[in-house]
């Protein structure tokens, strides 16, 4: 950063990073250049008309890469870029105000605390998605085909393996653009389907702000595909964030058109039939959160109707892999976010681990009912399931916030239970008396 041009540290560029505005950052670029809109277009083999689109302030230009020739065009440095994209680390690492920062402030010391209590994947491989989202890298050149590697990609989420999805997430962004370059509906479709799984990931370790971009990206390329499918999958993730970012009526009204899209189709194949019965369950717990006890409980139910004729396990490499017993979770998570605990363990009380195929299925049903029973106020039961999730998919437990705030407060107030030393040490909370068996 030291060597970076003044430009780059001015009042007005931290003024469009501030705004999120990575088109006003391009024209700061442009003007000290001394180019026109022409000058740069015809560097980037665009019209003058193009430029003056991707320069206004919220524009919503579906040509990301083009955004990011223009941005390396003109010496916008990518964590400048990234910062005004929305994504954390990029601004934590942004030019601040001349002048000391107040040590609460500082980036550096809020990572190495965060780091220290476990709070936080690794900084290195945040910030490796991060420059990836900021300027996608060259192709890797790999010759495993794109499908093997998202597939592969894929068993890493499933199997709770976070932080190496993390690590491979990079490289499959970088082929999966390159392929796009074919402006093929498959390959707009499979680039789609690696940004919705990057979404799921940065959900799952509460990395919101960067799972909003990562949705809308996937959100783009559905659209591009024409895949209904895809399209289906990518409304689903950023619904997700939209609810996590408390904007639950956007979330809703997303759901709600997404989901009629897919009930269009006919529902003519398994496929589609899956689809149709996870937008339902994802739209009741959706209306749960939000507090709309009858559209959660009437959603949750017409998706236990919808996946009767879904098959117990489903088929591999299925984008929606939904079956009655997943509907059955779901309705777990529905009960508990409605504040009836009763009726999640009740649900849950039917499930077993042996009915879902991955180890993060397996650990989120014990997570569920692990939160069902916190909030009956059963200590030792929640400490049960948590320590039976923890020994399935260590990473539900210890890198999902909510869990992780669960495995504080029982440290805190219940630090005797047993298994709750076990749980402590893999997210860090130590310092504990001795267990009372």
């Amino acid at each position: 950063m030291r060597s970076m041009d003044p430009l780059w540290s001015s009042a007005q560029a931290r003024t469009l990073v501030d705004h999120q505005d990575p088109g006003g950052l391009v024209r700061l670029g442009r003007v000290g250049q001394g180019w026109r809109q022409a000058d740069l277009g015809a560097r980037l083999g665009c019209s003058a008309s193009t430029v003056s689109r991707m320069e206004q302030r919220g524009s919503r230009t579906t040509d990301l890469h083009l955004l990011r020739r223009a941005a390396q065009e003109v010496g916008v440095p990518p964590q400048v870029l990234g910062a005004a994209l929305g994504l954390n680390v990029m601004r934590a690492i942004r030019v601040a105000a001349d002048g000391p920062r107040h040590a609460k402030e500082d980036p550096m010391r809020r990572r190495t605390l965060l780091a220290a209590a476990g709070l936080a994947a690794p900084a290195q491989l945040l910030a490796g998605v991060d420059e990836a989202l900021a300027v996608t890298p060259g192709p890797t050149g790999s010759t495993v085909p794109l499908d093997t590697r998202l597939a592969r990609a894929r068993s890493l989420f499933d199997a709770g393996r976070h932080m190496d999805l993390l690590k491979a997430l990079p490289g499959l962004l970088a082929d999966a653009h390159d392929a796009a370059r074919s402006r093929s509906d498959l390959a707009h479709a499979r680039l789609s389907s690696c940004y919705s799984l990057a979404t799921q990931l940065l959900i799952k370790i509460g990395r919101y702000d960067r799972a909003r971009l990562t949705a809308d990206r996937a959100t783009v390329y559905a659209e591009l595909s024409g895949a209904s499918l895809a399209a289906a999958a990518a409304a689903r993730e950023l619904s997700i964030v939209l609810r996590h970012q408390d904007q639950q009526g956007a979330a809703q009204r997303l759901l709600l058109g997404a989901t009629a899209k897919v009930e269009a189709t006919g529902l003519t194949t398994l496929a589609q039939s899956a689809a149709y019965a996870q937008m339902l369950c994802t739209t009741a717990y959706t209306a749960a959160r939000a507090g709309d006890r009858d559209q959660a409980l009437s959603m949750i139910r017409e998706a236990s109707q919808a996946a009767c004729g879904l098959p117990k396990q489903a088929p591999a490499g299925r984008l929606f892999p939904i079956t009655p017993a997943a509907v059955d979770l779901y309705a777990v998570g529905v009960h508990w976010a409605l504040g009836d605990a009763g009726a999640a363990i009740q649900v849950g009380g039917r499930l077993r681990a042996a009915q879902f195929p991955t180890a993060e299925r397996k650990g989120r049903m014990h997570t569920d009912l692990g939160r069902a029973w916190w909030q009956w106020g059963k200590p030792e039961q929640t400490a049960n399931e948590l320590l039976s999730a923890l020994r399935i998919s260590p990473g539900e437990v210890r890198d999902r916030p909510a869990i992780r705030q669960i495995v504080s407060n029982l440290s805190a107030r219940h630090p005797r239970v047993i298994g709750v030393r076990e749980l402590s040490a893999a997210v860090g909370v130590r310092d504990l008396p001795p267990t009372v068996t």
